[in-house]
């Protein structure tokens, strides 16, 4: 079996895939400093409640945009599955051209995302992730990665507009019935839903325009997608284990890393 570990900036998500589907998949809040023995106790657990024995992991694969958590991750799968896992990183194969100015800068789930959205549609693709950040990745006919855009996430904003402004509460997200909202919790509920809807659909069209001519499907990915394909039919697709599959196809192309005998690292051999 394949331990999964994609290491975002607000959750880590592990997953087990046995070889033909996804075993089970679990997510706790993303903290740099917890320890590989705090993840192993949080962890084994589950997996014993899924009847999945550690013994069973064969391979492990991290992706994460926080490197202070990479340390304790990759501890883990040493010291409690006895694997070494591989991390994705931009100098691995990932079977595409990475056409950016600096691929090494590009976050591994922005190319995790374009691995797999690719490997289903083999034709142009905008990815949009609803994450932390929202990501706009573009993947060109021949399945390479082309850049994309970074706009902040919907909860960055909501909070942000939270605290900058002192007589605006904290508010949750939902799709508001009318865009005129007649009180202050409608009226940012309003700004907030279909200034994104805007947004999405305003990037996508000229991301469209400066493919000349190329018409590339929209994949949405990430927790909130569901929430805003209720809001636009720009997206042809919402794929939420999108990065998880982009982290298997990743491992089906590498090989395995090798255990050293003396796994003794510091933090620099990493």
């Amino acid at each position: 079996m394949l331990l999964v570990i994609d290491a975002g900036n607000t959750n880590v998500v592990f997953a087990v895939h046995d070889g033909h589907g996804w075993a089970g998949s679990w997510r706790i809040a993303t903290e740099p400093q917890r320890t590989s023995d705090e993840y192993a106790v949080w962890l084994l657990a589950l997996l014993q409640h899924r009847q999945i024995a550690p013994a069973s992991i064969e391979r492990a694969v991290i992706g994460t945009v926080v490197p202070a958590a990479l340390y304790h991750l990759r501890r883990l799968c040493r010291d409690w599955f006895e694997v070494e896992p591989l991390i994705a990183r931009s100098t691995l194969d990932w079977g595409f051209e990475i056409r950016v100015a600096q691929p090494e800068e590009v976050g591994a789930d922005r190319l995790l995302n374009a691995l797999a959205a690719y490997r289903y549609f083999r034709q142009a693709l905008i990815v949009i992730d609803f994450g932390t950040a929202t990501t706009f990745d573009v993947v060109s006919a021949d399945g390479a990665y082309l850049g994309g855009v970074i706009a902040p996430g919907i909860n960055l904003s909501i909070e942000a507009l939270h605290q900058a402004a002192a007589r605006l509460p904290r508010i949750g997200i939902g799709r508001p019935q009318a865009v005129i909202g007649t009180a202050t919790v409608p009226a940012m509920q309003s700004g907030i839903y279909w200034g994104y809807v805007g947004l999405i659909e305003g990037l996508v069209t000229r991301i469209r325009r400066e493919l000349d001519g190329t018409v590339p499907k929209v994949i949405a990915t990430g927790g909130l997608a569901p929430l805003f394909s209720e809001g636009t039919d720009i997206f042809d697709r919402i794929d939420p284990d999108l990065t998880l599959d982009g982290l298997r196809l990743l491992a089906e192309r590498n090989p395995a890393p090798r255990l050293a005998r003396d796994r003794t690292r510091t933090i620099e051999g990493l």
